[in-house]
């Protein structure tokens, strides 16, 4: 059997840690805010404009395919006979250090 001594020393360490939490648990509870505490709210979000009512709107979707567009999307480059029509590329040429020199066949 443990002596007195013995056993006071096994309990200092978890009396210690028991007394310190409750002293935490009753200040947490002591500083807690009073209802009085006004608190600040966020403003409510912004309404939008409606969009205008337009024809252009997306067809209606399809059980088991794709969902076509109305009107159909643009290519970033038109082909060369677009070009030569006067159509213009939407996006700009790539810079020669973009550009891969081409494959060697093997």
């Amino acid at each position: 059997m443990l002596s007195g001594r013995k056993r006071g020393a096994d309990f200092l360490v978890p009396s210690v840690m028991l007394v310190t939490g409750l002293f935490l648990t009753g200040f947490s509870v002591v500083s807690t805010p009073r209802p009085n505490v006004h608190l600040a709210q966020a403003t409510p979000p912004l309404q939008g404009t409606p969009a205008p009512a337009t024809n252009d709107k997306p067809a209606e979707s399809k059980p088991g395919g794709t969902r076509p567009t109305t009107p159909a999307p643009q290519p970033a480059r038109p082909d060369a006979q677009a070009q030569r029509e006067g159509a213009k590329p939407a996006l700009p040429p790539a810079p020669p250090e973009k550009i891969a020199p081409p494959m060697e066949k093997k």
